[in-house]
């Protein structure tokens, strides 16, 4: 089985439920903590590339979104996306989990077995 990547924050509820999942597999994982080791724009397009949801997805429309006074209406398309997690990957949605050409927004955390067939 190919390696998993996880990007993955160690306080989202889902994003630890993936990873524990994947271990009761036994499935070999390499974890990313985003937040700590910011990814870059080709990182973030190539997320967009192999997800199968819309660009708007991987943002999170949560408390912090709208702290920043920000609009869900202008982050939709691919660069919108891109620009605003650049300026704040604390607004993306996770956990992010890729395995060669595969990818899936995992949540529910359940959605990560997906990449295990």
């Amino acid at each position: 089985m190919d390696r998993l990547t996880v990007y993955h924050n160690p306080v989202c509820g889902q994003s630890r439920g993936a990873l524990e999942l994947l271990a009761e597999r036994g499935a070999p994982v390499e974890v990313v903590e985003y937040l700590k080791a910011p990814l870059d724009r080709a990182t973030l397009e190539r997320f967009l590339d192999l997800l199968p949801d819309p660009p708007a997805d991987l943002v999170r429309k949560d408390k912090r979104f709208k702290e920043l006074g920000l609009e869900a209406a202008d982050y939709v398309t691919r660069e919108q996306v891109v620009a605003v997690l650049l300026a704040h990957p604390e607004l993306m949605q996770r956990p992010v989990v890729i395995q060669g050409k595969r990818a899936v927004l995992a949540r529910p955390s359940e959605k990560v077995l997906a990449l295990l067939d």
